[in-house]
């Protein structure tokens, strides 16, 4: 009997597996990432109209952005995770961070995804953070697909962007459609990969059903409905492009050796539909990964999962706290006791969500490529596992040495608590990293870009009443130490005092004020070992 029950859990895991893509969204800001995911979630039947991301006179806001710093700026802050059905499979889509000031949180976001969709503005091409982006991509030979943005303006010439996509990027590409025109003369995309060609209007925010389908490159309709010369010129090109670029080989894509890439204009449903057809047909179904001692496979009966992301406050009447946690094998079921890795104890979940943005509801079960929201009190950090017994620690994301420091300087001495419960809970989400000196119990705020001071001081005051002001402060590095002699390490801690701090999880940081007085100091005590991530 059990053994027939386990077959069963186990074909209905295999099945739930194939239905499943899970894929992040990355770009520079601005190139269009957020209007792209609406657009998709528009396709997916998830929303019924796109919210302008930036616009004043539109009520509707994106739906992918609901923290009020960022309706404000038009950017987005914090990644949002959205679910969405779409011709039989299941989509969880992640809209990360394009500001490079929010880098952290896009790198962790992209340990939870199978594969990516990366989107290039077609006017500016490929920026710094689109190249910082491709190399963790490419630490895991994540599959890439791009999306070459707003063919509705005047941009650059498409052989131009592809040359410089593949030097840029150090990855071949593979055109998959072609767009007729550009700007005011953009007529719509020409589909190589089914060879059909899609013509739209420009359109409204909601979504338009005058497709026109035709079946070949030479039916005489295509004239009829571009123009002779337009359709000369895409006939011309499609030809080039059979010619200069080898077939497309989906193994090579799976891989990350290949990025198939499409056309279109996200803002007018350009080329949005023919990304999503071929994106689940081509894109991998969850893959298996690596813990500390092996590798897990989705498919095995037992569940296993790690947290990629924390959230305080999605909800600011309720003080709450939601750990993301990706499913990687088995089923997950609400109410089951599971067994935490790092405390070594287990943990039962009765409130877990699916989201749809700030939007949640409550689920009794998700499957491998699944991400779960866990209501979580302070048990849960980024990087945990949990597991139905199996006590390997999924490899995490490290925290690397910032680039700024700023030192907090509490405003309100009557809000001390209310501020030393925000920074912690902030610093858990990994919106920056906090450093507390030893002498002194100062506190540092480190982070990539100036801007998440910004957001810190708001969400201080917004989410938890407390006011505070970040002040400039002459550090060049935050190193974590360690040593195999004790003896000397309580040595060096003892001489070096002032410049000793703890991070957020009580590891020993010696904060360096210049580059050169560092290497001095790594010199005179040649027993320390300095790292400058915090993984080691």
């Amino acid at each position: 009997m059990a053994v027939a029950e386990d077959l069963i859990k186990s074909n209905t895991i295999t099945q739930e597996i194939k239905k499943r893509r899970t894929f992040g969204i990355i770009s520079h800001p601005d190139a269009g990432k957020t209007t792209l995911t609406e657009k998709l979630l528009l396709f997916g039947g998830a929303i019924q109209k796109a919210g302008a991301v930036k616009s004043n006179k539109i009520k509707q806001h994106a739906r992918s952005d609901w923290m009020e710093i960022e309706k404000q700026r038009g950017i987005s802050v914090a990644t949002s995770v959205m679910g969405f059905d779409y011709k039989g499979c299941k989509i969880n889509l992640l809209d990360t961070p394009g500001h490079e000031d929010f880098a952290e949180d896009t790198y962790r976001t992209l340990t939870a995804v199978d594969s990516v969709v990366m989107v290039i503005d077609c006017v500016k091409g490929v920026e710094r953070q689109t190249e910082k982006l491709m190399e963790v991509c490419r630490m895991r030979n994540t599959p890439v697909m791009v999306f070459i943005n707003k063919m509705d303006r005047e941009g650059r010439d498409p052989y131009e962007l592809l040359d410089e996509i593949e030097e840029k990027l150090d990855i071949r590409v593979k055109p998959l459609s072609w767009p007729i025109g550009m700007g005011k003369s953009f007529k719509g995309v020409y589909n190589l990969y089914l060879n059909r060609l899609m013509l739209f209007q420009p359109s409204r925010p909601e979504l338009q059903s005058d497709v026109i389908e035709i079946s070949n490159l030479a039916d005489p309709r295509i004239d009829q409905e571009v123009g002779e010369n337009p359709a000369k010129l895409l006939r011309e090109e499609v030809s080039l492009v059979e010619e200069v670029y080898p077939e497309f080989d989906v193994q090579e894509y799976l891989d990350g050796k290949v990025a198939p890439v499409f056309f279109g204009s996200a803002v007018n449903n350009f080329g949005v539909r023919e990304l999503l057809d071929c994106f689940i047909e081509l894109a991998p179904p969850p893959r298996a990964r690596a813990t500390e001692e092996r590798v897990i496979t989705p498919d095995e009966k037992d569940f296993t999962g790690f947290i990629f992301k924390i959230h305080a406050n999605m909800d600011p009447k309720h003080r709450n706290r939601i750990a993301f946690l990706r499913v990687c094998s088995g089923k997950f079921e609400r109410n089951v006791p599971y067994h935490h890795v790092r405390l070594d104890k287990p943990f039962r979940f009765a409130n877990t969500t699916a989201f749809m943005a700030q939007e949640k509801e409550i689920i009794d079960e998700a499957f491998p490529g699944d991400i779960v929201g866990l209501y979580d009190t302070g048990n849960l950090k980024i990087g945990d596992t949990l597991s139905a017994g199996d006590k390997s620690l999924y490899k995490g994301i490290p925290s690397f040495s910032p680039e700024i420091f700023r030192e907090a300087i509490n405003k309100d001495a009557m809000k001390t608590k209310q501020l030393e419960k925000g920074l912690s809970q902030l610093m858990d989400e990994g919106v920056a990293q906090l450093f507390t000196y030893e002498m002194g119990a100062r506190k540092v705020v480190g982070t990539v870009g100036a801007l998440q001071f910004e957001v810190i001081q708001y969400r201080l005051k917004n989410e938890y009443g407390a006011s505070c002001d970040f002040v400039g402060t002459n550090l060049y590095k935050a190193c974590w130490i360690t040593a195999t002699n004790k003896k000397k390490l309580d040595e060096f801690i003892e001489s070096k005092y002032r410049y000793i701090a703890r991070d957020k999880d009580g590891k020993l940081v010696f904060m360096a004020e210049t580059r050169a007085w560092l290497q001095m100091v790594q010199e005179n005590f040649p027993d320390i070992t300095f790292h400058f991530t915090s993984e080691f």
